[in-house]
């Protein structure tokens, strides 16, 4: 058995004048803080990677300039699936006696640290050296695509994308660190400038600074713990050009067995944080993981199903798209919401029922994904 002892996370936008560090940093800091712990209780640290400070040693150099000398230390790079998969080795460590408290690391000043041109060039990389890259496609063009296929399968229309952009920022707006806190409608998102049809300038998430951090232990130090329950991963390809069907995506892999190793259900979930670096793939994961049939995501979404007082509510913060995207530490701001909705600190932002949370990250362009069950108990 692991618990999630403490979460810490910075607002998202820009922090002119901070490095990766400090906001791993500030971060971490407040994560130990949270879980009741000092630097010397940390045994073993989980770092993702950094397009903007690419150290082939980033776990050791952020142990070196926190102060902590771990027994145990690693880096992982599964694109956005990153977070979730670190907590599940996190888990692993724990539960085989590895490590006592692991912290888990992650921040970037990639909205203020990082050029344009040097950020399209960086994730560029995601797609095959031999056939798409040469080709020029950016990463919103990977997805792209994928939503001109997936809509043309299951009917689903530029304005059902966009609702999902309305219900994230409508989430934003009810929390301080957010990088963004105006209203947006469906009217605003189809008027908002093409990216990569049929994606918009807001079916995408934006490029921010922060950081988010967690710490995973053994035993539980709160009064209300949080412990993973379970949690699986599935990667079916790397490059668009090698990926299966829509119907043999990792979503459904990697659910399906999480689902097996903890005996739980859909129906059993409470709350959700779900990955959403764009509309489509939120529109796509939530049907892949079973929270809404072929094509109905979106009309749940119009019904209130997926808001704070619906019946499942997601990504209470904002996500990706409205909280803010600062590489690893984007999706992670996922579990730390999931985190203080689970122990009842979510402030105004408190849902009804928080007792089972299900967290699903993707990695790469829908290539890895990590399907976790996190349960609240007393």
């Amino acid at each position: 058995m692991s618990f999630i002892t403490g979460v810490g996370l910075t607002s998202y936008g820009k922090h002119e004048g901070s490095t990766s560090l400090d906001l791993m940093s500030r971060a971490a800091q407040a994560a130990l803080d949270d879980a009741g712990l000092k630097r010397a209780d940390i045994d073993g640290i989980l770092c993702g990677y950094s397009t903007v400070s690419p150290h082939i040693m980033l776990a050791t150099v952020f142990a070196e300039h926190f102060g902590i000398r771990p027994s145990y230390a690693h880096a992982v790079q599964v694109g956005g699936a990153t977070g979730l998969a670190m907590t599940m080795l996190a888990h692993h460590l724990v539960v085989s006696s590895v490590a006592r408290n692991v912290l888990v690391v992650a921040g970037e000043n990639r909205l203020t640290g990082q050029s344009r041109d040097a950020s399209i060039q960086a994730l560029a990389q995601v797609g095959h050296p031999d056939y798409e890259v040469p080709l020029g496609p950016t990463i919103p063009a990977y997805y792209g695509l994928f939503a001109t296929r997936y809509m043309h399968e299951y009917g689903v229309t530029e304005e059902d994308l966009a609702e999902f952009a309305v219900l994230m920022r409508a989430h934003a707006c009810t929390h301080p660190g957010a990088q963004f806190h105006d209203p947006i409608t469906v009217a605003d998102v189809m008027a908002s400038k093409p990216v990569a049809m049929p994606l918009k300038l807001l079916d995408c998430c934006p490029v921010s600074d922060g950081g988010a951090a967690f710490v995973i232990s053994r035993e539980r130090t709160g009064e209300a713990g949080v412990r993973i329950r379970g949690c699986a991963q599935a990667h079916t390809h790397q490059h668009v050009t090698a990926a299966p069907g829509l119907s043999e995506l990792g979503a459904e892999i990697s659910i399906a067995r999480a689902k097996e190793a903890t005996g739980l259900a859909i129906s059993d979930v409470r709350y959700a944080a779900i990955y959403d670096s764009f509309t489509i793939t939120l529109a796509m994961l939530l049907e892949d993981l079973g929270l809404a049939g072929r094509g109905e995501a979106a009309a749940r979404v119009r019904s209130g199903h997926f808001s704070r007082d619906g019946a499942m509510p997601l990504n209470t913060h904002g996500g990706l798209l409205s909280y803010g995207h600062c590489g690893v530490g984007g999706a992670m701001a996922h579990l730390v919401e999931a985190h203080l909705q689970m122990t009842g600190r979510a402030a105004h932002r408190q849902v009804r029922d928080a007792s089972i949370a299900l967290l699903h990250g993707d990695g790469g362009v829908l290539s890895s994904h990590v399907s976790m069950f996190l349960e609240r108990v007393r």
